[in-house]
């Protein structure tokens, strides 16, 4: 099915018949949330990584070139190698382990050099072991005229681009929340509206490191290829940015509801202090005016390290450094520099700032709590599919099985509905209802 290209097609089979008896249609209200997926490898921290990576190596190597191999190793290498490498094997103090650790790569690189020589079967070099040993050591290592060194922290990778296990080359290290995993997230959107039943319309998966931000376009344009797009889109903060906002809206006809934000001052200013929208912009002119009625001195624009456009714009020392209410507006140091902003493209601002605005209202409050229901999504997902751990050791195959998990939701939730079946009620603790009680 990966192959072919046909991963997603048991899920759209299900969403098209379900539109057909008029169960699933465009428009509406759905909504999306994200939850870890453990890989089907375990966890390993870096002197365990580099092991075993050579480790998988040899073993492959001493099946498929056993003679080749017999001629570079010896016994030592079957003593450090020979048994799955975990860390109450190696040696004590910070010195020793760095030493092992070296030992290691001055291993892996005798491997790497005999088979990438012009003298030895090109196929060797063709193994996935191979391959993944010696992307590893480009990750994991340097060498000089002083030998093999053992990397720094700072001189890694990003975590995105580093190998997290030999075993599953897609998998990576994440972090939320102060949680940390090895493997994958997946993305849930499902439909909420009140006289249909809830289904799940987009599955996306993604390694451990993607932040939710960068799967809001995809999601919507998986939307868009089903025709299933909504009009409103309820969503976590992490899903939500200014630009997000004005091309959900320009692009999709989209409303994407979630809180972006609160406007505060670079500085970490205590009690009262002026915030960006105490300032009146005036794009026209390319001036914005302070609560005390001064006008900035520039405006630039410029482009953060991501590539998004912004304007800065800067206020005089003059200005700034007689100004009766500097403490509420800047604390830059002994007057020498006057406040500034950064400004988002002006479609994008003004929508950051309505949003802000919005989001301060019971109005809204009310209105973004169905968002909530998202949670029961997963629950049941883990429940009933085990979502939450991939049986596979790879991107394809693992969104293929949550691809396969989620058509089985919906299958639930359609026999559910025609057989008139109600929802789960939400658990209330003994403690929570003795409280309502009281």
């Amino acid at each position: 099915m990966i192959e072919h290209g046909l991963e997603e097609k048991v899920l759209d089979l299900v969403l098209e018949r379900i539109s057909g008896i008029g169960l699933l249609r465009a428009g509406g209200r759905q909504r999306t949330d994200s939850t870890h997926v453990l890989a089907a490898v375990g966890t390993l921290n870096r002197m365990e990584f580099v092991g075993e990576t050579l480790r998988a190596a040899l073993e492959a190597l001493s099946a498929a070139a056993p003679q080749w191999l017999s001629a570079l190793v010896t016994a030592d290498w079957v003593r450090r190698y020979g048994v799955r490498i975990d860390s109450y094997r190696f040696p004590k103090g910070e010195n020793v382990r760095q030493e092992w650790a070296e030992q290691v790569g001055r291993d892996g690189f005798t491997i790497l050099e005999a088979a990438f020589a012009p003298g030895s079967p090109g196929w060797l070099r063709e193994i996935p072991a191979v391959q993944v040993l010696r992307r590893a050591w480009v990750e994991q290592y340097h060498r000089d005229g002083e030998g093999v060194h053992w990397r720094e922290g700072k001189d890694l990778p990003p975590g995105r681009c580093r190998l997290s296990s030999p075993y599953d080359p897609d998998a990576r290290y994440g972090v939320k929340r102060g949680s940390g995993w090895c493997g994958y997230k997946t993305h849930l959107s499902e439909t909420c509206e009140s006289d249909v039943p809830h289904l799940i319309t987009q599955v996306i998966t993604t390694d451990a490191t993607v932040a939710d931000t960068e799967v809001t376009e995809s999601v919507h344009q998986g939307l868009a290829a089903r025709e299933l797009l909504p009009a409103e889109h309820d969503v976590d903060a992490g899903y939500v940015t200014a630009a997000h906002i004005v091309t959900a809206r320009n692009e999709y006809g989209i409303e994407l509801v979630g809180p972006v934000g609160l406007d505060t001052c670079h500085e970490n200013h205590e009690g009262e202090h002026f915030t960006q929208s105490a300032f009146t912009v005036d794009w026209q002119a390319r001036k914005v005016t302070c609560p005390e009625g001064k006008i900035s001195a520039s405006w630039s624009d410029q482009r953060k390290s991501s590539g998004t456009p912004v304007a800065r714009v800067h206020f005089t020392a003059q200005d700034c450094g007689s100004c009766p209410v500097r403490q509420k507006c800047t604390k830059a140091a002994n007057g020498k520099w006057g406040r500034s902003l950064t400004l988002l493209p002006r479609d994008q601002q003004e929508a950051l700032e309505a949003r802000r605005r919005e989001q301060l209202t019971d109005e809204w409050q009310q209105r973004y709590n169905i968002r909530a229901g998202v949670e029961d999504t997963i629950s049941q997902a883990v429940r009933r599919t085990r979502i939450r751990r991939t049986r596979f050791t790879d991107l394809p195959k693992t969104h293929l099985g949550h691809v396969f998990a989620v058509t089985a939701i919906n299958i639930i939730r359609l026999d559910a509905w025609l057989t008139e079946t109600p929802l789960g009620q939400t658990r209330t603790s003994h403690l929570a209802r003795l409280d309502l009680a009281t």
